[in-house]
């Protein structure tokens, strides 16, 4: 089965140009808290995006999920769950949480009014995701890489295939029963470890989900007028084929593909 791909973006006209080409979830970013002092000094994605970019976009989303991320747990969740819910979420996730317990409150206040994603993206998560997997109401995990690599002071997110911490989590998950995915990809031939690598990765431990990173597509960058919808059609077209071509391979193309992951990985490490 295909895997679940989602786009980050609070514009309606490239929602549209997505959805058209087959992204599966467009996502609006309300997490802000907490997010500069983490990854401060990092070339990663901070949105600014807001509630009423939800009410904005929610028309234009016909075919796909709106997914929605909101701040980690505070004083104000339930507020802010129930706008996010209001303006019409399709699902809700959940960043920088540590325990069964917090997960447990996050799907209290989700009250069954939307689907519920964990980001699993803390070490605590990690080391309590046996427990965290046997509460009742969570639709999905995703492992987020951006912050977890940086939890266990790694130089590179995808040191995290290599060292065993994402296949042990997603058999955690799997076993749970619950659908799960990891990271993100990037055009196919683009990205540090390039898309068609960690796709094969995605296979190998079967994920269904997973994250179109910036180096897909840079709106500031790469999208430029007309430009977008041919991007997003012949990439996502590339991505699918690509797919298709996996599905047809057998496990020791996946193994090698993982000990191809593992060398470019340590190349990386090593020349950082």
């Amino acid at each position: 089965m295909a895997l679940k791909l989602m786009y980050i973006t609070n514009d309606p006209l490239v929602a549209v140009v997505a959805e058209k080409s087959g992204v599966d979830r467009i996502w609006i970013d309300l997490e802000y808290m907490g997010k500069e002092e983490r990854q401060h000094g990092l070339n990663s994605v901070k949105s600014n995006h807001k509630i009423s970019d939800i009410i904005l976009l929610r028309p234009y989303i016909k075919n796909s999920d709106l997914m929605v991320r909101v701040n980690p747990l505070h004083d104000n969740s339930k507020e802010e769950i129930d706008a996010v819910i209001n303006a019409g979420a399709d699902l809700v996730m959940l960043p920088m949480f540590h325990t069964a317990d917090d997960a447990r409150r996050f799907v209290d206040l989700i009250g069954g009014r939307a689907k519920v994603m964990l980001l699993t993206e803390t070490a605590e998560a990690i080391e309590n995701l046996e427990e965290i997997v046997n509460v009742n109401g969570i639709d999905e995990i995703h492992i987020g890489l951006n912050d977890l690599y940086l939890a266990y002071r790694m130089k590179f997110m995808f040191e995290l295939l290599v060292d065993g911490t994402v296949e042990r989590a997603c058999n955690i998950v799997r076993e749970a029963g619950i659908p799960y995915g990891f990271g993100g990809i990037a055009r196919l031939g683009k990205g540090a470890l390039p898309a068609e690598y960690v796709i094969a990765e995605h296979y190998r431990l079967r994920s269904s989900m997973a994250i179109l990173s910036r180096c897909f597509c840079n709106v500031n960058t790469d999208c430029i007028d007309n430009d977008i919808e041919e991007l997003f059609i012949t990439e996502m077209k590339k991505i699918r084929e690509y797919e298709a071509y996996l599905q047809n391979q057998d496990d020791s193309f996946l193994n090698m593909n993982r000990l191809k992951v593992k060398d470019i990985v340590e190349m990386i490490i090593k020349g950082d």
